[in-house]
């Protein structure tokens, strides 16, 4: 079977397990799902129930189960664009489980029905199921089901009871042990939980099963859930259960929500509990429009596109240097003569700066008394179109404010007398 063939026939499987999964089921609605940055063990599991008549109205999952009350599909409607933790999101439009003896298999679908990676980077999860329903292991496969690796380079997890811990190890495909994640350094890891199976530390482990800070002094991190399944608080101790600053240096992270479960603000405190930030958490829900310019601002947009002449007519390459920000993106309309059709040409931010210091060194490229006008089309917070008239050009301006300095980030120019241009 070619690999054309395969691929369409995995989508009429997955499209008549889907009809059929329809049909011989029922629906229940969520807003969210349940934040979860400790195991893929972690249950999914959806937050904030809500009718389908709500739902059709806001960002919600779908999740499905066949009569035996097994989670069979959950669709993603959610598009509000709060950062999510790769173990607390999907990445797929449709999640497709199915169930056979011990083994619980879950692929992802886009909103065309083709397969594709989940926010963990693979294509096929396989969890094995003791008796009790719970997970013993994880394996992770590609679209020719080949063993493959996670973006975390996780090839296999495994999970064992221990006492009141459940003990997690990973392994890469060359079946050498894996940290927890690419960034956060935890080997064998201990977890335990609440009844309801909500995370209550994740405790980092040596050989003989002992509590042990990792390099950075961190030997765990503590959540708490409320009662509506929203993550409100998650904290690092060293091995005698004392706060500690971890490698981004906070201890402590606070997380606030909404009537209705949305995430809305965030503190960081060090380890004596000092306020480290307080913020708003952006997202498209709550749209904060932008307040109209400031004076100030519009005044110093208008010297930063000025400067740009200026810099070429007087010969002032710190000028130059000042107005264009690094990433400046510099096109006009060129003539290809071997491909013999119009292309864009480019000029990069260093030739910018060389041009200022010796282009116009004649004094002959622009008149004694240069024409330079500016007009603001429209500003929006830290970004703003200009166009910008000379007595050689007209060009189109996008400004840039970062760390309170404006600069040029993209010129798009031509020449006023149009018949430079072949048509």
């Amino acid at each position: 079977m070619t690999l054309k063939q395969s691929f369409l026939l995995s989508f009429a499987l997955c499209m008549s397990f889907i009809a059929i999964a329809q049909s011989q089921s029922n629906n229940q609605y969520f807003r969210h799902l349940k934040y979860n940055h400790v195991s893929p063990y972690v249950k999914l599991t959806g937050t904030y129930p809500i009718s389908e008549a709500v739902a059709s109205t806001t960002s919600h999952y779908i999740f499905t189960y066949n009569r035996k009350n097994q989670l069979i599909l959950i669709t993603n409607n959610h598009y509000f664009t709060e950062r999510r933790h790769p173990l607390a999101s999907i990445g797929a439009y449709k999640t497709i489980i199915t169930y056979q003896d011990n083994q619980e298999t879950r692929i992802f679908l886009d909103v065309k029905g083709n397969r594709v990676s989940n926010d963990r980077g693979v294509y096929k999860e396989v969890f094995t199921l003791n008796k009790d329903g719970n997970y013993t292991a994880l394996q992770f496969f590609d679209l020719e089901d080949e063993p493959m690796a996670s973006n975390w380079k996780i090839s296999k997890y495994s999970w064992i009871k221990h006492k009141k811990m459940v003990i997690e190890k990973r392994v890469n495909l060359d079946n050498k042990p894996q940290s927890l994640s690419t960034y956060f350094d935890f080997g064998t890891t201990g977890m335990t939980f609440k009844k309801d199976g909500s995370p209550l530390a994740n405790y980092n482990l040596n050989a003989d099963m002992q509590v042990v800070n990792n390099g950075a002094g961190v030997a765990s991190y503590q959540d708490s859930y409320d009662d509506f399944g929203n993550h409100v608080k998650y904290a690092y101790y060293d091995a005698s259960n004392t706060l500690v600053n971890n490698a981004n240096g906070f201890a402590v992270g606070i997380k606030v929500y909404d009537s209705i479960g949305n995430y809305i603000k965030q503190q960081i405190f060090d380890k004596d509990m000092t306020l480290l930030r307080d913020r708003e958490i952006a997202n498209n829900q709550y749209v904060k429009l932008s307040d109209i310019a400031s004076k100030e601002d519009s005044l110093e947009i208008k010297r930063i596109a000025l400067g740009y002449l200026k810099a070429l007519q007087e010969l002032k390459p710190e000028l130059m240097q000042e107005v264009m920000n690094d990433s400046l993106n510099k096109v006009t309309i060129g003539f290809n003569r071997t491909l013999r059709k119009e292309v864009v040409t480019a000029i990069s931010r260093d030739r910018m700066i060389e041009n200022a210091k010796n282009w116009n060194k004649s004094n002959t490229k622009f008149p004694p008394s240069p024409n330079n006008q500016v007009k603001i089309l429209d500003v929006y917070h830290r970004i703003a179109t200009v166009k910008l008239f000379s007595d050689n050009w007209v060009e189109y301006l996008h400004l840039i404010k970062l760390d309170g300095k404006w600069s040029i980030i993209n010129l798009l120019w031509q020449h006023k007398n149009v018949k430079r241009y072949p048509f």
